[in-house]
């Protein structure tokens, strides 16, 4: 097990079905076919039960800024704890650093506009946030069904935009290698023309989470 501050981009780089997305500014990276039908399945039936109108830390006072909901996922239930497990699998990281994993569901017209993980040094509610655990470092979305129409994550400074499939996990470090936060990870939910958009999200911290 590693901390987030540790290199986690070489541990990715070699587990297999994972690529690096080409670019010199961001450490991301994608898995096409990470979550299984079935565990995806599950994790949906419970966003479904659980969700509630997300929120924003900051959103420069747009009341429409993030309009999808969110479903915070328990730690000890059986898909919880299997996705848990194939995320540290994967990456490496220690899970004592780790949020407790969020789902999060995008109707039709419902978006998330261009925003960082990363809570911004000095922002409004910085010190709030922050100051037992530290800053945000990894995260890991995975998209867990199919889309009709819109829904893609688009980071626009990257030049890059990544259209929902099932099961495709998308992974990137929120700082860089001095410590700083990484501002190319600005990345836009884009809005869902037609269907529904299920994900789920794990972040990790500087320091063990601690809530």
């Amino acid at each position: 097990m590693t901390a987030p501050t540790d290199s986690i981009a070489a541990c990715l780089s070699a587990q297999p079905g994972i690529q690096r997305v080409p670019t010199p500014k961001a450490e991301l990276f994608q898995h096409k076919r990470f979550v299984p039908d079935d565990l995806a399945a599950e994790l949906i039936a419970l966003i479904d039960s659980g969700r509630r109108p997300s929120t924003i830390a900051d959103d420069n006072g747009d009341a429409y800024f993030r309009t999808s909901e969110t479903c915070d996922l328990a730690a000890d239930l059986p898909a919880v704890e299997r996705i848990e497990a194939m995320i540290t699998a994967l990456s490496g990281l220690d899970p004592a650093y780790g949020e407790p994993l969020q789902g999060q569901r995008y109707a039709e017209g419902q978006e998330f506009k261009a925003h960082t993980d990363y809570f911004a040094p000095g922002g409004r509610d910085f010190a709030k946030f922050c100051s037992l655990s530290g800053n945000r470092t990894w995260t890991f979305m995975a998209y867990l069904n199919e889309v009709e129409a819109g829904g893609a994550t688009r980071f626009k400074l990257l030049d890059k935009t990544f259209q929902p499939e099932p099961g495709k996990l998308l992974c990137w470090n929120n700082r860089l290698a001095d410590g700083g936060v990484s501002h190319a990870t600005l990345h836009h939910g884009m809005k869902v023309r037609k269907g529904v958009k299920y994900v789920i999200t794990k972040w990790y911290r500087e320091r063990p989470w601690q809530g």
